[in-house]
């Protein structure tokens, strides 16, 4: 079996078979190591020295708990690494040298890791960790849109279980009472005894609420595996443009994992997800079963009043569709966990950066090398983007440079001026032959859980590879070099221009060029089964080192405009990139209004067009369109009363979904969101002013601004009808290349 230990850089020089978890013990002094082995869970007691690394040894004179100073090698400026008899000491020294240079990891597992190189899940693959998944239903009061733990009147009516070893369990709310059902939770999660815990959006709403309806009932929820209790802070997650916000839990001794987290991280690279609701996941990735129970939200307290077993079901299906999405999307990281100093939970929630800047530490330290500072942030080139031609093109390739930047880099021997014992090119060289390896046995492997196994190593590598680039520009990292990554880019613009002239000598029709890549017609002399002649043709324009691949074909593709597009494979389906397409802040019926037209236009149906759009605006006009379809909802930001005071002192707009929780006359809390439409009729609407609860509307006697929807309607048709008017491709107005100067940081920090 090929793992990262193969690979000793990476996975640390002394890796701990079927090591599952770390829990800091007896006052910060030592550490317990959950093993699973043949025989079962076992657990050892290992010495823990927290340390501190400063500029100045006498800064640390005198300090309480120190055991000793060392002297680093080399001509960073944090020489000095100090070890403490306690975490606590450790933590003191980190509070009294705030103001001056230092490093001081504030989570002690990824210390302790740093310190013995150790990595988690040595020896194992993903399907030997126990995982457990958990879904809560619950009872919203009458009159509000969504459930609030602080509400007394709201309720847990069902917590659904299921584990990787086949149990399931649905605890039912209409047979023990709230009380009752938390505890008994509880206890099946210790009987279970899972390393891993994991939900759909477990952070931000199942672990909050249970947490809060325990304390109501004077509960404590003591999941660790020494039976200590959940511990929480809050922290935010930065996906490509998303900032997430939620609250952090912890369970001593397990790990969390968020498949609602874990789908904005796939989506960021993907761009192919239709929401991140669990049902929408499921059917995406082909997990809903044959016969899964469905339940809309609003029916749940008549289902729970009327046909409990209904709810009972859904709940566990829920359960059971959240355990197959993390089977799909977190592979590569408990891969990569299997590289970093850092444990299951945190290698998730985790930027890519925060893990690059990680590696290195450690290897540092291994070499008893001294840590520079930070580099000053400069301005940076972004990578070469543009839109040639506009409208549809058929057939459509997308060739790209096989990891771009990084080959960039290693061709040219570009690394951060900082780092003085060569360890950034080496990591990325390890990394990159490595998975060179993975996809050599993927490629030759027939085994169904060897492929699965070497795809979610492949795919691991891939991602710490292309973030050794971000790291150059990455604020927070020791051995950043801004002047370095603006080199890199450079040179990628350069080569991505060579590939697009070669194109154009070969006979292709460039279309749109996006940083590493192309999508082109091929020439016309170009017949299936000529994909390599070609590519190799076009590869003649690269310079040595680099590998030209072909990323898709594609039966069709629409050009809309700068980095918005749409793509309909050979089986039919049809791909919408790009926020003007696809943005999730639209009204549903917008969203579905722009596929259909997309398709249309994409499959050459383009005189079909104005009768869709005719079709929507009558149907406003007879109200056929349900309001699931244009209402919109959104999430209190704000307490109402800070709403006011900012509109009264003019520092913000007045807002629909402030102004109807208002209008509610009900005690709305932070964090709740509204479900809104717009009322009335006239040509002119108020949003604002108009705006009225989801739940008032009434299909007997409906009463949505029909105009203000059609005017919608209509919006989304003068954007796409110049698309009609003409056919296949025209040149884009502004066609130019785009260089972006920008400050970079692409992968913030995580929590």
């Amino acid at each position: 079996m090929l793992t990262p230990a193969e690979a000793p850089r990476l996975a640390g020089a002394e890796p701990v078979p079927g090591l599952v978890a770390c829990t800091l013990e007896h006052g910060g002094r030592t550490v317990r190591l959950y093993r699973r082995q043949a025989g079962g869970l076992m657990t050892e007691v290992a010495p823990f020295s927290p340390f501190v690394l400063v500029s100045d040894a006498a800064l640390l004179e005198g300090a309480p708990g120190l055991l000793g100073i060392t002297e680093l090698a080399g001509p960073g400026a944090l020489r000095w690494l100090a070890h403490f008899v306690a975490w606590e000491h450790a933590c003191a020294a980190r509070d009294r040298l705030r103001l001056s240079p230092l490093w001081f990891a504030a989570d002690p597992v990824h210390q302790f890791l740093l310190a013995t190189r150790y990595t988690l899940f040595g020896g194992l693959r993903f399907n030997d960790l126990r995982r457990l998944a958990l879904d809560i239903e619950v009872l919203t009061s009458d009159g509000f849109d969504f459930p609030s733990a602080a509400r007394p009147e709201d309720r847990i009516i069902a917590i659904a279980l299921a584990d990787s070893c086949g149990f399931h369990c649905v605890l039912r709310g209409d047979l023990l009472t709230e009380s009752a059902l938390i505890e008994e939770c509880s206890h099946l999660i210790r009987a279970r005894d899972p390393d891993v815990l994991e939900g759909h959006n477990i952070f931000r709403f199942d672990l909050e609420y249970l947490e809060a309806r325990a304390r109501r009932h004077g509960l404590t929820l003591p999941w660790g595996r020494g039976g200590e209790p959940l511990r929480s802070r809050i922290a935010q997650l930065s996906v490509a443009e998303r900032t997430i916000g939620y609250r952090r839990y912890d369970i001593p001794g397990r790990h969390i994992i968020d498949t609602y987290l874990l789908a904005h991280l796939h989506d960021a690279g993907a761009r192919d997800l239709p929401s991140f609701g669990l049902k929408d996941l499921a059917r995406h990735f082909g997990l809903a079963k044959s016969g899964r129970t469905y339940l809309d939200p609003a029916a749940i307290p008549r289902a729970f009043r009327e046909t409990p077993d209904q709810l009972m079901a859904y709940a566990g299906d829920d359960a059971a569709e959240t355990l197959a999405l993390s089977a799909i999307l977190a592979p590569p990281y408990f891969v990569q966990t299997q590289l970093l100093p850092f444990d299951y939970q945190t290698t998730v929630l985790r930027g890519a950066a925060a893990k690059i800047d990680a590696l290195l530490v450690r290897e540092y330290l291994r070499r008893r090398h001294a840590i520079p500072l930070p580099g000053p942030s400069t301005p940076v080139g972004g990578g070469y983007t543009a839109i040639l031609q506009q409208g549809v093109a058929k057939p459509v390739w997308h060739a790209d440079v096989t990891s771009l930047y990084p080959s960039i880099m290693l061709t040219g021997g570009l690394a951060p001026a900082s780092d003085t014992v060569g360890a950034f090119l080496e990591l990325l060289r390890a990394l990159t032959d490595f998975r060179v390896a993975a996809k050599h046995r993927l490629r030759a492997s027939t085994d169904a859980r060897d492929r699965a196994h070497l795809g979610a190593l492949q795919q691991a590598f891939k991602i710490l590879i292309n973030a050794f680039y971000g790291y150059l520009a990455y604020r927070h990292g020791h051995w950043n070099d801004f002047a370095v990554a603006d080199r890199v880019t450079a040179e990628g613009r350069r080569i991505v221009t060579a590939v697009l002239a070669r194109l154009t000598e070969l006979g292709a029709s460039p279309v749109e060029v996006d940083t590493d890549g192309v999508y082109f017609v091929p020439p016309v002399t170009v017949r299936p089964g000529m994909e390599e002649t070609l590519l190799a043709r076009i590869g003649e324009a690269l310079p040595p080192g680099l590998q030209l691949e072909l990323a898709g074909c594609y039966a069709a593709m629409l050009s809309y405009k700068m980095k918005s597009y749409a793509l309909l494979d050979e089986r039919g389906r049809l791909v919408l990139k790009g926020s003007a397409l696809r943005s999730r802040g639209l009204e549903p019926f917008v969203r579905l209004l722009i596929e259909e037209l997309v398709r249309l236009l994409i499959t050459g149906r383009s005189d079909q067009a104005q009768s869709v759009v005719a079709r929507w605006t009558n149907d406003f006009a007879t109200h056929r369109v349900p309001i699931r379809l244009f209402a919109r909802t959104e999430t209190l930001q704000d307490h109402l009363v800070v709403y006011q005071q900012r509109v009264r002192a003019g520092a913000r707009n007045i807002s629909a979904a402030y102004e109807v929780a208002l209008a509610s006359g009900r005690d709305v809390l932070v964090g709740d969101q509204i479900t809104y439409y717009v009322a009335g009729r006239g040509r002119h609407a108020s949003v604002a002013e108009q705006a009225r609860s989801a739940s008032l509307w009434d299909p007997a006697q409906p009463d949505e601004h029909v105009e203000y929807y059609q005017d919608k309607v209509l919006e989304i048709w003068t954007r796409f009808r110049p698309f009609t008017e003409f056919e296949g491709l025209r040149a884009y107005p502004a066609a130019s290349p785009s260089e972006t100067v920008v400050q970079l940081d692409l992968f913030a920090e995580g929590p």
